[in-house]
Formats: structure tokens, sequence, C-alpha cells
């Protein structure tokens, strides 16, 4: 090669980039190199600045993943996807949006996948990677869950965790009769900044606070913050969980995707730490009291389809992949405090 060529950066198009993992799978491509189109039509939070907006290898989409016509023209262009766009929330969201979660999110992943099978065809995209959820093993009786296990176990009782499981079988059936490679990853409990009240969510009370219960953690992080004491807990507390920093997941993502042993795979992108919620409230009054001021619990009733365990074997990610996620909750707190705090402020959540 002469001293005057260039090699195109790869160009990778992330449906749902405005989301709370978009953001961080962003910044991951960005940092490697590779020149990224973002698709989102802003329907959670509405438009929401990045501080990598401007960078010259990003470009934004505002657009509903829904069609057909606009994913195919992007996919045309693009060496990988990555499908990350759906309805999202916490447990609330779940039966708030039961139907919707469902219905939007089926028309979103057959849109995707029909774009992907003609793009696939006119000979440049490479592969479809798919962003699942551990919601797939939402009714396992088996621990920690494997890979194969989702197929195994009774599906998920919840609209989202089904039809996370139907995402699997779209990306199977677009290989099995169309030839289109995929990668399935099911990202186990995202933790970080980005998440913020939703366009459509509903305040529900707990306690002496409402607030539009998502996630467990940036909702213990704002009952301590605005002072609730006794803390509110859903259910008894003895829940498990894994709460993967979502820097630690957009590295697998991005990991996944040149990785020959990848093609054609699942995998369980997790902390290998597992954490009771009563566990994780301590840990959070303690970052933001100290040591010294005693924590009180009240358990609240919890909401149908609360998990009460849900722990991944990672030992595939790990050995095809080389991925661990090894950011402990306490790191992920000195970022994660800070933010909830300046977005209590400035009502964002």
């Amino acid at each position: 090669m002469s001293d005057d060529q260039t090699t195109e950066p790869r160009h990778v198009v992330l449906t749902g980039a405005a989301g709370f993992i978009g953001g961080y799978v962003v910044q991951e491509l960005l940092a490697r190199g590779y020149r990224v189109t973002g698709v989102d039509d802003f329907s959670k939070y509405g438009p929401v600045d990045h501080e990598y907006d401007d960078h010259p290898d990003y470009q934004l989409v505002e657009g509903d993943c829904r069609e057909v016509e606009l994913l195919s023209g992007l996919f045309a262009e693009a060496d990988h996807v990555i499908a990350g766009a759906a309805m999202i929330g916490g447990i609330t969201y779940f039966h708030t949006y039961a139907y919707d979660l469902l219905a939007t999110n089926e028309r979103i992943i057959a849109s995707t996948c029909d774009a992907a099978i003609q793009a696939h065809a006119a000979g440049r995209l490479e592969k479809v990677t798919y962003l699942s959820s551990s919601m797939v093993f939402e009714s396992t009786d088996r621990w920690p869950s494997s890979e194969g296990d989702e197929l195994a176990v009774p599906p998920p009782n919840s609209s989202y965790g089904f039809q996370k499981l139907a995402v699997e079988y779209f990306a199977r059936a677009a290989w099995d009769q169309y030839g289109v490679p995929y990668t399935i990853l099911r990202p186990f409990n995202c933790v970080g900044v980005g998440e913020r009240r939703a366009l459509g969510d509903v305040d529900i009370r707990s306690g002496s606070v409402s607030l539009a219960m998502s996630h467990v953690v940036p909702d213990l992080i704002q009952k301590v913050l605005k002072g609730q004491d006794p803390l509110h807990i859903l259910g008894s507390g003895d829940q498990v969980r894994c709460y993967t920093y979502g820097g630690d997941l957009a590295r697998g993502i991005v990991d996944s995707l040149e990785v020959r042993a990848a093609r054609n795979e699942d995998f369980n992108l997790s902390t290998a730490k597992s954490t009771t919620v009563r566990e994780l409230a301590e840990i959070i009054w303690r970052h933001v009291h100290g040591p010294g001021r005693q924590l009180e619990f009240v358990c609240d009733d919890p909401f149908p389809h609360d998990v009460q365990q849900r722990v991944p074997d990672v030992s595939k990610a790990h050995d095809l992949l080389g991925f661990i996620a090894d950011t402990p909750i306490d790191q992920v707190l000195d970022e994660l405090v800070p933010w909830i705090a300046r977005a209590i402020d400035e009502g964002l959540v």
C-alpha cells in the first residue's frame, strides 16, 4: 500500500443509539476507530445531548426503526449492525406498557431483520449483533444460567421477557433461511449514567418519595439522595442480581463484532459478582451517608415478574471473547451518584 492510501473506518449502524446502553456503545465504537451511524426516534427520553454528537465519525439519524425502507438504506452502507432499539424500562414499565412492549418491539425486530436480509444479500453487511436480555431466563430454575438454558426452561412470563426471547428466534431464523450471520448478546442488569425519566413514565409512591420507578440502582440512589429513611425496597431484598457497568457491557458488545468465534453464537454479558438488593441498598447508603448512619429497611409488596434470582454463567464470553466485566459497584457509584444528584436538580429523573 502506498503512503497516500488510507483505510476507510469500519462502519457500524446502531439502532437505539440514544438509549441508555446505546450511549456507552457509541463511545466505545468511536474510541476504537469505527464510523458510527446511530438511529433513534427519541420516543423514550426525547432528544438527548451527548459529548460525542459532533464527532466527525458519528452521525445520528432521527427515525423510527419500524420503517424497513429507512433501515434498508442505512444497513446497505454498513459493515455491521447492532440491533439495540427497543421499548425497555424497569419493573413498573413492564406492567404499564405490557402490550406496547410486545407489539412495538416485535415490529422493530421484524423491520430490522427485513432490512438486514436485504443488505446482506447486496453484499456489504457482514453480521447483525442483537441485544437480547437476561430476562429470557426469567422462568429458569437453574443457576448460574448458561447459554442454551433459555431453550430448556419455561418461557418468560412477562411480555418483555417473552419478546426478547423472540428476538433470539428472529436472529436464528434470519440465518437459517437467508444466511444472515448473527451474534446474540444478553446484558445483565446494566448500571451507569444516562438512564433518566422516560416520557411515558408514571410516578409511583414509595414511602415518602414519589418517583418514576425504573431499575433498582437508580431508584435506590434517588431515594437515598432525597432523604428517605427508613429506605423502602420492593420485596424481601433477598433478590439476587449481577450489576454490570455500562462501560463494561459496551466493551463486550464491541469485542464481539470482529471475533470470528462470535459468529452465530450467543453470550451472557455480565459481571460474575452477584449482589442481593439488601446488600446493594447498604452499599448505596454507605456511599452517600458514610459508615456512621444506620440503615433501616421497609419492605414493600413486590410486583409480579420480580425475578428472585438472575445469575449468569459468564464462562463462554470469557473463553471465546476474552470478556470480563470487572468494574466494582463502588466504582460505578462514584460516577452514577453525582450524575443522579444533578439529574434530580435538573428534573431529569
